[in-house]
C-alpha cells in the first residue's frame, strides 16, 4: 500500500479567493502569498493519487493562527476524508495559543475521524514549540485520542525558502524530550535532526518521533533516504510529498531510485505510515461529519 503521509488540501472558496485570507492569517500569508503557489482541493488530489498509484493521503492542515481559521479548514478535510474514506486520512489544525479552545478543537475532530494533528508552525502561529506549558494541553488531548502529532521543521543552515521558518533541530529537540510518550512527527526530514542521531542521547531520544519527506528535492540529495535509514532505521521514514508544492510522482521516482532493498521501499511508502495510524486495527475510516451551521461543504460557499 503506497500512502502519501504529508498534503495539503484546501475549500474551494479559499482556493479560488485568497486574497481576503492573505490579509487575515500570517501562516497563510507566508505560504500562500505569491500567485503562483500552487493550491489544491481533495478532489485534484484524488485525481493525482489515481494518476500516481497512490492508495491513501494524510490530508494535513496548515498551522493557522486564526483558530476560526483553523475551525473552517479542518471541518473541510473531515468532510472530504468522510466522503473518500478508503483514500483520504484527515488531521487537523489548532493554534496552541488558543488554549482550551484548542483542546476541545481536538476533542471535536478526534470525534469526526481525525487520526493525528498537524501541521503546526509554531514561528507564524506564534507560539514556542519547546515551552512545555503551552504545548502541554495539545499534547495531552493528542495522546487521550491516540493522535500523532506533526510539526513543520527548518534546517539551521542552506538557502532560505517561503514558510522555512525557525523550527530548527535545537527546538524539535526540546519539544521531543519534553513529550517522550507522545508520538511526533518532523516534517522535512526534522531539518536535519536524524543526522544527530550519532549522538546516543538523540538517538534515545528519538524513540517515538518519524520523519516525513514531503519537499525533499527541494531540500536534500536522494542519498538522505539511505543516509537516514543507515541512522535511524528504516522505520523512521514517512513517505510525504508535500503535494501540490510538489508532484506525487517525484518524491515516488526518488524511493524508486533509493539503493534500499524492496522491502526497505514499502515500508518507506506505505508500511510505516499505516502502522503509525493504526490503520490495520479495524477502523472503518472518518465518521460521517454532521453538518452544522459552522460546516463548509467540499463545493463551493460563500463565506459568512
Amino acid at each position: 500500500m503506497r500512502i502519501d503521509a504529508h498534503v495539503h488540501v484546501f475549500p474551494p472558496w479559499l482556493v479560488s479567493k485568497r486574497a481576503p485570507y492573505l490579509e487575515r492569517d500570517l501562516t497563510f500569508h507566508q505560504l500562500y502569498s505569491d500567485p503562483k503557489a500552487a493550491m489544491s482541493s481533495a478532489g485534484e488530489l484524488l485525481d493525482s493519487m489515481d494518476r500516481s498509484g497512490i492508495d491513501k493521503s494524510v490530508l494535513v492542515n496548515i498551522g493557522w493562527a486564526s483558530a476560526d481559521l483553523c475551525r473552517e479548514t479542518n471541518t473541510y478535510i473531515l468532510e472530504a476524508a468522510s466522503a473518500s474514506p478508503d483514500r483520504l486520512i484527515p488531521f487537523c489544525s489548532v493554534n496552541p495559543l488558543a488554549g482550551t479552545e484548542a483542546k476541545e478543537e481536538i476533542d471535536r475532530c478526534a470525534g469526526l475521524g481525525a487520526r493525528g494533528i498537524g501541521e503546526l508552525h509554531p514561528d507564524t502561529q506564534g507560539f514556542d514549540l519547546a515551552d512545555p506549558v503551552i504545548m502541554a494541553p495539545v499534547m495531552q488531548a493528542a495522546q487521550r485520542h491516540g493522535l500523532p502529532v506533526l510539526t513543520h521543521a527548518s534546517e539551521p543552515v542552506g538557502h532560505a525558502y517561503a514558510g522555512k521558518g525557525q523550527v530548527t533541530p535545537q527546538i524539535l529537540f526540546r519539544f521531543i524530550t519534553n513529550f517522550p510518550d507522545n508520538d511526533i512527527v518532523c516534517a522535512h526530514w526534522g531539518g536535519g535532526l536524524p543526522f544527530y542521531a550519532l549522538m546516543p542521547e538523540v538517538r534515545r531520544a528519538l524513540a517515538n518521533v518519524s520523519f516525513d519527506t514531503a519537499a525533499s528535492p527541494f531540500l536534500y540529495e536522494p542519498a538522505v533516504f539511505t543516509t537516514v535509514t543507515r541512522l535511524l532505521g528504516v522505520e523512521k521514514i514517512l513517505f510525504g510529498t508535500d503535494f501540490p508544492l510538489i508532484k506525487q510522482e517525484r518524491i515516488l521516482k526518488q524511493v524508486a531510485g533509493a539503493d534500499l532493498d524492496e522491502h526497505d521501499k514499502a515500508k518507506i511508502l506505505g508500511g510505516n505510515a499505516a502502522r503509525l495510524l493504526r490503520l490495520d486495527e479495524g477502523s472503518d475510516g472518518p465518521l460521517p461529519v454532521r453538518r452544522d451551521t459552522g460546516a463548509m461543504g467540499l463545493g463551493e460557499r460563500t463565506r459568512r
